[in-house]
């Protein structure tokens, strides 16, 4: 399995470790010609999503990742990365991919200082090791849409078709098992958008 990565700002090369991990063949993506490179899944890390968002639209990388992403293309996002894929900004006028139909607010805890550690529950799977570092919230998300965590009634992962979106990190830590039920549940299954 070959999973392309965002490399253009933020986590990515915790990523990228995860996925090795788990046996997968990974490449970047920090140009326009490495869309060339078959990709079977996409991750978009966290970081700053301002930045990740110009530096998609002056590489001339936003408009091809948006209809591959439209025509099923599995991604898993994790915080800035999920602001990427909403819909809609509450704080922010400027959408990015806007594939997901979800409205999300940016830095909803607080500043990096309010950054936090738990244990949840995602998707049935107990006891996951979650970070929320200045981490979005989802405002709504789309009826249909799969809730899979919840940090005090806050909807914090959901799956819409093709697409998981976080807005913690998973990566940062050595258990796998939400990159692994990703590509068990969304990219070896390859269920419509």
């Amino acid at each position: 399995m070959n999973i392309a990565i965002l490399a253009l700002q933020g986590d990515f090369a915790e990523h990228e470790a995860v996925f090795r991990a788990l046996g997968c063949d990974t490449f970047q993506i920090r140009q326009k010609n490495d869309l060339q490179l078959h990709a079977d899944a996409l991750i978009l890390p966290g970081g700053e999503s301002t930045v990740q968002g110009k530096l998609l639209r002056e590489l001339e990388l936003m408009e091809i990742l948006r209809e591959r992403i439209g025509n099923g293309l599995p991604v898993m996002a994790t915080c800035a990365g999920t602001i990427l894929l909403a819909r809609q900004l509450l704080d922010d006028p400027v959408s990015h991919f806007g594939t997901l139909n979800a409205v999300v607010r940016r830095n909803a805890y607080g500043r990096q200082l309010d950054s936090f550690f738990i244990h949840g529950s995602f998707a049935g799977l107990p006891d996951v090791p979650m970070s929320f570092i200045r981490a979005p919230q989802f405002e709504f998300c789309a009826p249909g849409t799969e809730v899979l965590a919840e940090y005090q009634g806050r909807i914090t992962a959901v799956r819409q078709g093709n697409q998981l979106a976080m807005t913690f990190h998973p990566e940062l830590y050595s258990d796998h098992r939400v990159a692994s039920w990703f590509l068990s549940e969304i990219v070896q299954k390859k269920r419509p958008v």
